[in-house]
């Protein structure tokens, strides 16, 4: 079955300052005489909302919250893991050289596998690792460090097969065991030599993003705001009459808070050395940190990115749920998870959880499970519990809007975003500016403002139109707001791809 989509639809996305026949009527241009017809038609002056609610903004409001900065920039650490693991290569001798830990970070400074290997690793002498790979996996004893290299002795005195390609052998500190009258010493040999071993520091990671600023603005002459047209608007702000510029008014106020919504979801930071920071560029100092970090940005660089099990859209079952889980296990293991994807993963999620009574296939009990012939056929999930799991599911507009996300998704089926997974709840994170731990939500708003400026959203009218503020024959209005959004813990994040 194929859908053909209208082609001569009312959709010109930018609204303009009059009534003109390229974005309302005009008689003129019909199949009859125009304006200079003998008999007046029959005209339905209100104006028709075809394209239902046109907002995609709401979507932050309601997984996050807001707050106000002072500062250029916002600092925030999360914490490590507890316990100590790490990969290597292991030799023939039982030396394995530390390369990254866990989540594959090289140390400070270092982006990639690097021969000298790791040295900021926090495995001591003495203590009691799992060592794992292909080939075994074995409980030993640390009895030297050096640098990266650390020299492990099985307790079952076998010797490891050597494995030396890169990041083959897994390391898990699980304990210590030290012999009677030690101190912190190597126990072989009459020296004891204190064998490189310090303190463990708890190890965390600090992040920072910028706002960025944004501005729009609508202008009207003053003799287009006092004609009356005959066209009665509605605007997205509840108002409605009969002159032009409220909708037009209307139209910018509502584009521009959505481009606030779609830039915190959208946005990246720029690389410092291309064309967007030299046109940045005021007064002679580069613009090297233009940009912020949007939600979909920041998943995908340190959170977690599924693409499906079989395919890019109707991929969705148990199988990927199951690896979801797996990997959130992993993670924080945040058990409260809200969904929002686009209408083709929200249909799968439906069927998949219909598959799961037997009687599906029937039709007889698909949804709600006490339907009767009386009431209407519920075939849609809200919700559903998987493991220890619970998973919200809603709708994302903006991932099915034509206008937004739905057409750069059809534009591109190999990289479309399905949706996106985020924990429910709070995070307890260091805040460089206040100076303490405190709990927030893990996505919020930080958008400046002071006592002598708020510029969470702000809005003014300049000119003689209303309040005369100028001889501008014409009222223009601006908007500005400065803001960067904050995604904590983006580890416990799922982007669906």
């Amino acid at each position: 079955m194929a859908i053909t989509g209208g082609t001569n639809l009312n959709s010109v996305p930018a609204s303009q300052k009059q009534t003109l026949a390229t974005n309302y009527l005009d008689l003129s241009s019909s199949d009859n005489a125009g304006w200079g017809q003998q008999y007046l038609p029959d005209l339905m002056e209100k104006e028709a909302e075809v394209f239902g609610p046109r907002t995609i903004s709401g979507f932050l409001s309601q997984v996050g919250a807001e707050e106000a900065m002072t500062a250029d920039q916002v600092v925030w650490s999360e914490q490590g893991r507890l316990h100590l693991s790490y990969k290597g290569d292991i030799d023939a001798e039982n030396v394995i050289t530390i390369q990254s830990d866990i989540d594959g970070n090289f140390g400070p400074g270092v982006s990639s596998i690097v021969e000298a290997g790791m040295t900021t690793h926090g495995v001591r002498v003495n203590d009691t690792v799992i060592v794992a790979n292909t080939n075994v996996t074995v409980k030993c004893l640390v009895t030297t460090v050096s640098g990266a290299d650390i020299t492990v002795a099985p307790y079952d005195g076998v010797a490891i097969a050597a494995l030396t390609t890169n990041l083959s052998t897994t390391i898990l500190v699980y304990g210590s065991e030290y012999g009677k009258a030690t101190g912190y010493y190597n126990n072989t040999g009459a020296s004891k030599v204190l064998e490189n071993h310090t303190a463990n520091e708890p190890n965390f990671l600090t992040f920072t993003n910028k706002p960025i600023i944004m501005k729009d603005y609508y202008e009207v002459s003053g003799s287009d705001a006092s004609r009356i047209g005959w066209v009665e608007i509605s605007t997205e702000m509840g108002q409605s009459g009969y002159l032009w510029y409220l909708k037009a008014e209307s139209d910018t106020r509502a584009r521009f808070n959505d481009y606030i919504e779609m830039s915190m979801l959208e946005s990246v930071k720029a690389s410092g050395t291309n064309a967007v920071d030299d046109h940045l560029d005021i007064g002679g100092t580069a613009a090297t940190s233009a940009g912020t970090q949007g939600l979909f940005d920041a998943i995908e660089d340190r959170g977690n990115v599924t693409t499906g099990v079989t395919g890019v859209n109707a991929s969705t079952d148990l199988a990927e749920f199951d690896a979801i889980l797996a990997e959130f296990d992993k993670q924080g293991a945040i058990e409260e998870n809200m969904m929002f994807v686009n209408r083709g993963t929200s249909l799968a999620m439906d069927d998949m959880l219909a598959s799961m009574n037997s009687y599906g296939a029937g039709g007889t009990s698909y949804g709600v499970f006490n339907n009767s012939e009386d009431m209407a056929l519920n075939l849609g999930f809200s919700g559903f519990r998987r493991g220890s799991y619970d998973f919200y599911k809603s709708d994302f507009r903006y991932l099915n809007d034509q206008a937004t996300r739905g057409g750069i998704n059809a534009a591109n089926t190999a990289s479309a975003l399905r949706g996106v997974m985020i924990p429910a709840g709070t995070s307890s994170v260091y805040d460089q500016t206040v100076g303490q731990s405190m709990k927030r939500p893990f996505l919020h708003i930080r958008y400046r403002a002071s006592q002598t400026d708020d510029r969470r959203m702000k809005s003014w009218v300049t000119g003689s139109v209303g309040a005369a503020t100028s001889s501008l024959d014409a009222m223009n209005l601006h908007f500005l707001t400065e803001r960067c959004l904050i995604t904590q813990g983006a580890n416990n994040f799922m982007l669906l791809k």
